[in-house]
């Protein structure tokens, strides 16, 4: 049992290895960062990237989901449930006219 927790640690922090892309591994992950981070769809990631001048079709940035998608989600997931990200208001008071 402490072998499959450790085993799932070790593939959290895993680093991605981008290795025999044409493209920068900065793009990729960029790519797929706005994939599984906002509600977009494949043409719309390709359209904000052709918006910064670079040319990928939505059928490359689908196949980089795919592959390196499960781990960067996981990284996203991570990152939003630290300590401190969120806050709740108790009590507003709101002043209008001194009133």
């Amino acid at each position: 049992m402490k072998q499959a927790a450790k085993a799932q640690h070790t593939d959290k922090n895993a680093t991605i290895s981008y290795a025999g892309y044409q493209f920068p591994p900065k793009l990729i992950s960029y790519a797929v960062w706005l994939y599984f981070r906002f509600p977009l769809s494949l043409r719309m990631v390709e359209e904000m990237l052709a918006a910064r001048g670079i040319e990928v079709t939505y059928e490359t940035v689908r196949r980089w989901a795919l592959k390196f998608g499960q781990k960067a989600a996981k990284r996203i997931r991570a990152r939003k449930s630290i300590f401190g990200d969120k806050w709740h208001l108790d009590e507003v008071v709101i002043t209008i006219d001194g009133k």
